[in-house]
C-alpha cells in the first residue's frame, strides 16, 4: 500500500479498536461477545499495516542523525501499540499479573497511551489521502487479508490456550479472570477512585426512594429489614480483571418501586451512593435489579457495599453502585452520572 493509505489503515483500525474496547467495558452480556470479537480482530489486524509501516522507517528509526522533531512521537507510538497488543494477548493466555495493576489495566493504559501518541501523529504528520493513493481491487484485497489475519488468530489463540491448560482457558469471554466465586465476602474489593467512605452508621442512615414517584419512601435499616427478601444468583464482572459469581440477597427494586407508585412518565432508575457516585439503569431492567444486603450466607461487609449495593446482572462491576442510599426514578437519560463516577468521594455525604 502506499504511505499515506498503510498510515490511514493504522488510524482507522486503531479508532475501531479503540471504540470497540470502549463498549466492552460498558457490557458483559452475551451481546457483548460481538463487540468482543471486533476489538481483538482489529487489534491483531493492526500488526500488518504496523510491519508496513516499520519496514518504511526503521532506517529513520534507527539513525539517530535522521532523526527530526517528530520521530520520538512515532517511535512511542510503535512501542504503544505494541505493548497494546501484546499485554492484550498476554493477558488472553497468562492472566499475569494479577492484583493492582494487573494485566488488563497495563492493555488498557497502553491503548489510552496509543490513542493519545496516534492523535498527536496526525497533527504532526497529517497528510489526506488522495484517489490515486488506491488502487482498487488490490487494496479491498490487502485490508480483507488484514481482518482476516485477525479474525484466524483468534481460533488459534483459543486452541493454544486448551492445548497447553493456560490459565486463560478458563476466562470469561470478556478476558476477565476467575476470582472467588460463593466465597460470601471473601471475593475481591475494588474501589472506584476515590470512593473510600467510612464505615455507615446504619442507625443514621436511610434509603431514600423518590423522583417520578406517587409517593416518597424513606426507610431505615430496621424498617428495610422487615421488607420481604429475595436472592439473585449474578455474576459481578469487574473492570479491573476479574469476575466472581455469587448468590445474592436483598430487596427487590421492583417492588420498592411498586411501592412508590412509578409515575407513567418515568423511563430510568438512578442508584445514588453516600459518596455521591451514582449510575442508572432503563426502568424494565431496574426492575429486574436487586439491592442486595447479603451475599451468600453472609452480611455485607463495608467494602463489598454495606448497607446495601446494588446487583445488575449483566452490566458491568462498576454499575454496581454500593453503598446506596438513593433510588431516583427518572424521566430522562441522566448524562451527568458520567461527571458523578469521576468526581465522587468519601466527602460526598
Amino acid at each position: 500500500m502506499r504511505p499515506r493509505v498503510v498510515d490511514w489503515t493504522l488510524y482507522g483500525l486503531a479508532a475501531i479498536a479503540a471504540l470497540t474496547g470502549f463498549g466492552a467495558w460498558l457490557v458483559t452480556d452475551q451481546h457483548s461477545r460481538a463487540i468482543l470479537t471486533a476489538h481483538a480482530v482489529a487489534g491483531f489486524a493492526l500488526l500488518v499495516p504496523l510491519a508496513w509501516k516499520l519496514r518504511r522507517v526503521r532506517l529513520r528509526l534507527v539513525r539517530l542523525k535522521a532523526w527530526d522533531a517528530k520521530t520520538p512521537i512515532s517511535a512511542l507510538t510503535t512501542i504503544a501499540a505494541l505493548a497494546a497488543i501484546g499485554s492484550g494477548a498476554f493477558w488472553t493466555h497468562a492472566q499475569w499479573p494479577t492484583g493492582y495493576p494487573n494485566g488488563m489495566h497495563i492493555h488498557i493504559v497502553a491503548g489510552l497511551a496509543l490513542g493519545g501518541l496516534l492523535g498527536a501523529h496526525v497533527l504532526l504528520r497529517f497528510k489526506r489521502p488522495a484517489r490515486h493513493d488506491f488502487s482498487g481491487r488490490r487494496d479491498a484485497l490487502r485490508w480483507l487479508g488484514m481482518l482476516g489475519f485477525g479474525a484466524a488468530l483468534l481460533p488459534a489463540k483459543e486452541a493454544l490456550n486448551r492445548a497447553l491448560g493456560l490459565p486463560g482457558a478458563q476466562r470469561r469471554f470478556t478476558g476477565s479472570r476467575h476470582a472467588g466465586s460463593d466465597s460470601g465476602n471473601a471475593f475481591p474489593i475494588t474501589n472506584w477512585l476515590f470512593d473510600r467512605p467510612t464505615p455507615i452508621d446504619t442507625s443514621r442512615w436511610r434509603l431514600t426512594v423518590r423522583g417520578a414517584t406517587a409517593r416518597v419512601l424513606s426507610l431505615s435499616d430496621a424498617e428495610l429489614a422487615r421488607l420481604p427478601q429475595t436472592s439473585l444468583r449474578a455474576t459481578l464482572d469487574c473492570t479491573g480483571g476479574w469476575y466472581s459469581t455469587q448468590t445474592w440477597r436483598g430487596i427487590s427494586v421492583g417492588a420498592l418501586l411498586d411501592q412508590v407508585g412509578v409515575l407513567p412518565s418515568a423511563r430510568f432508575v438512578s442508584f445514588v451512593s453516600v459518596t455521591g457516585y451514582r449510575w442508572s439503569l432503563p426502568i424494565a431492567e431496574a426492575r429486574a435489579a436487586l439491592l442486595a444486603t447479603h451475599v451468600g450466607d453472609e452480611p455485607l461487609d463495608h467494602w463489598h457495599g454495606a448497607p446495601l449495593r446494588l446487583v445488575a446482572p449483566g452490566r458491568r462491576g462498576f454499575m454496581w453502585v454500593k453503598w446506596v442510599r438513593e433510588v431516583v426514578v427518572l424521566t430522562q437519560p441522566d448524562l451527568g452520572q458520567w461527571v458523578a463516577i469521576f468526581t465522587s468521594g468519601p466527602d460526598a455525604t
